[in-house]
């Protein structure tokens, strides 16, 4: 049976704070925490289990550091400090460390032949079985 979160393998408690929007870009499009994570080049599942860890002001001091950096919503230029603050109040409260590591990996348990290996040495076997029968079948003719 399939882990119940391989289809959304991030922490739920996240998405409040992820989706929340930070302002328009300079085109008109609503952009989110999400995505001014990922334009900054950082993983938004990771930085925001990093926040969680950090507190409550640590993590508001770091997402008005990230919002300075951030130029493509011009609102944030003059207002960081206070959006940053609205924002953080969205981060869920006190997560264990790790949490996100346990929220992404499925359980297998002990059952042979369910890893990501299994399949994919399986699959270079099928892939040089199917080779091996298109290439001999104009030998015989």
């Amino acid at each position: 049976m399939a882990a119940p979160n391989v289809l959304k393998p991030h922490p739920q408690e996240f998405d409040r704070f992820l989706h929340a929007s930070v302002g328009e870009d300079r085109n008109g499009y609503a952009v989110t925490v999400l995505s001014m994570l990922a334009r900054l080049g950082l993983d938004p599942w990771k930085e925001t289990d990093e926040l969680v860890m950090l507190g409550q002001d640590a993590a508001q001091a770091r997402l008005g550091a990230l919002f300075a950096q951030f130029l493509d919503v011009p609102s944030l230029e003059s207002d960081h400090s206070s959006v940053a603050r609205e924002l953080s109040q969205l981060l869920p409260a006190g997560r264990a460390s790790g949490s996100l590591k346990r929220a992404a990996t499925t359980r297998t348990g002990d059952r042979p032949g369910t890893s990501g290996a299994f399949w994919a040495v399986l699959a270079i076997i099928a892939l040089l079985f199917q080779l091996i029968i298109i290439s001999g079948a104009g030998v015989g003719e």
